[in-house]
């Protein structure tokens, strides 16, 4: 794989604050999604978490189980000061497709669209070995395309139900109705399951 979105970059575009797809806070879709569930044992992933406030949340809200992912060190580090109580075990340093463990949830939030487009059908290939029997992959994917070469790097409903039904089950995929306002009407909400 080409080093070009490797560690080296994304710190770079934390140093630069050069972080548009950070709002700042948990995005409504996915705190809408934690807050109808009731099982707080369930085993989280966060993969490309940034400054992860879905993880947060999560802790919050008490998901004791809830592990962050991300391939550079910087945003975990300032998460770990901002959230001295989270268990420094289930915050993880490194590539996503190297992560080994098996979670009931995985919540997908701008990482799949920072992925170079050649890595995805590898994404959905590890989000599949990473999923328990009958665990889920939710969140949120952009339903269009860029001007400009990403990251983020976009497509559309047709695109995604193609790659992701090849290993796992769509039970939802339909246009978000609550993401934030620059990204009203081109994000879709999805719920995907591995199967039993």
């Amino acid at each position: 794989m080409s080093n070009i979105l490797g560690e080296d970059y994304w710190t770079l575009r934390y140093q630069q604050n050069s972080i548009g797809w950070d709002v700042g806070e948990v995005t409504k879709p996915i705190k809408q999604y934690l807050d109808q569930i009731d099982n707080y044992w369930l085993k989280i992933l966060i993969p490309g978490s940034g400054n992860a406030y879905e993880a947060q949340y999560a802790l919050n809200r008490g998901f004791l189980n809830t592990n962050i992912l991300d391939i550079s060190s910087l945003p975990l580090n300032k998460f770990q000061l901002i959230n001295p109580d989270f268990p420094e075990s289930q915050i993880h340093h490194g590539d996503f497709f190297d992560h080994e463990d098996q979670y009931d949830l995985i919540i997908e939030q701008t990482f799949f669209c920072a992925l170079l487009p050649h890595r995805r059908s590898d994404y959905v290939k590890k989000m599949n070995n990473l999923l328990k029997p009958g665990g889920k992959l939710v969140g949120l994917l952009f339903n269009r395309h860029f001007e400009k070469s990403g990251p983020p790097f976009g497509g559309s409903e047709e695109e995604y139900k193609e790659l992701f039904e090849k290993e796992l089950k769509i039970l939802k995929m339909e246009t978000c109705y609550n993401s934030i306002s620059p990204r009203q009407g081109q994000e879709l909400f999805f719920i995907l399951q591995k199967n039993q």
